[in-house]
């Protein structure tokens, strides 16, 4: 019998583990173990995500909590560690970008266990960015790099890592959302928007440089008033976003904006999948725009995730207002590009369980 040890730490890292352990599911001779690390700091939304994606309960729960990156990474290793050698798991994969997925990965480096790393090679070259380290160290540890995008092959290939450890095998999100999507009605956008009508645009926002700055995250919410003076705009708040909102007093700037509290993946799914225009710091919701056809604005000046832009309906505007209010005007003015990459086709999970058996055999 082997073993899997699958890692989860937040949100974003369910939707692409849930398919892939359904693939392997009727696997014979083997054994999946699921650790939530516990990083995420609102464990009632991550476990909603587990009932709502059909996810098994966590085999282990590492409780680690918010903290400090330093702290926070170091917990998972202490944590990680031990479950690593009770479980003696024969391959880890781990997801994205998150402090649990180095965390988890230097663990498995120092205990000599292969690590297959889901989402490899992304790159926004701003290290600035926790998760850009994350990446690299991550890439430059784990034994198998399951890319999603050709993008991904070339950055890996710049950093000396032998097309041996590379396989391209196409955007995991994307199983899961093109699985759900029949249920994201826009019926089912209106009632969780507290919508009217069917022309509306969703906002997200939670990286630190956008919300941790008043002055930046003032003239965000500058031009998303200006924009809601001419469509209903929904914005989903982030639990730090929140706090953020109420600590520099910018609470009356999102007068005439539909707020609403985090929710569930299919509901959520079913705003953007019926949107006009999401506006956005999120990663994974530019891919999710990029696969559904809907206009995107990355409120940053960089991309990890450059093929929603090249092939995609993503715009990179950056956070001053003007150029977000200049990038709206001129996105909504044209039709949307109909194209999504190759590979990002809902059978991703499939090629990763024949990697990882392959690799086990």
């Amino acid at each position: 019998m082997k073993t899997i040890l699958h890692v989860v730490g937040a949100r974003p890292n369910y939707m692409k583990i849930a398919p892939i352990m359904d693939a392997l599911r009727d696997v014979g001779g083997l054994r999946q173990v699921l650790v939530n690390t516990g990083q995420h700091y609102d464990q009632a939304m991550a476990k909603g995500f587990i009932r709502e994606l059909s996810l098994p309960k966590p085999d282990r729960d590492l409780d680690v909590g918010s903290a400090s990156h330093a702290v926070q990474t170091g917990n998972v290793m202490i944590r990680f560690e031990q479950a690593c050698l009770e479980e003696r798991p024969d391959l880890i994969v781990v997801v994205g970008d998150v402090n649990s997925t180095m965390a988890a990965t230097l663990v498995a480096a120092k205990l000599l266990i292969p690590v297959a790393h889901v989402e490899a090679g992304l790159r926004s070259f701003d290290r600035t960015m926790p998760e850009e380290v994350n990446r690299i160290v991550t890439d430059r540890l784990a034994d198998i790099l399951l890319t999603p995008s050709p993008d991904a092959d070339e950055n890996l290939r710049a950093e000396g890592i032998p097309d041996a450890r590379i396989k391209l095998v196409g955007n995991v999100m994307i199983d899961t959302l093109l699985r759900y999507l029949p249920l994201a009605t826009a019926e089912r956008a209106r009632q969780v928007g507290g919508l009217n009508g069917d022309r509306y645009a969703v906002v997200t926002l939670h990286r630190p440089s956008n919300v941790d700055r008043p002055e930046t995250f003032a003239g965000i919410l500058e031009a998303i008033g200006t924009i809601a003076r001419g469509m209903p705009v929904v914005f989903s708040v982030h639990p730090r976003t929140q706090s953020r909102l109420r600590e520099f007093n910018l609470l009356p700037a999102t007068s005439g904006i539909i707020m609403t509290a985090p929710m569930g993946y299919i509901d959520f799914l079913s705003l953007t999948a019926n949107a006009a225009v999401v506006l956005t710091d999120s990663g994974g919701i530019q891919e999710e725009t990029t696969a559904l056809g809907i206009r995107c604005l990355t409120l940053r000046t960089n991309t990890e995730r450059p093929i929603t832009v090249t092939h995609g309906t993503n715009r990179v505007v950056g956070t001053e207002a003007s150029d977000i209010l200049e990038a709206f005007d001129d996105s909504m003015s044209h039709p949307v590009p109909a194209r999504r990459p190759d590979l990002w086709d809902g059978q991703a999970s499939t090629r990763i369980a024949a990697i990882l058996n392959h690799a086990l055999s």
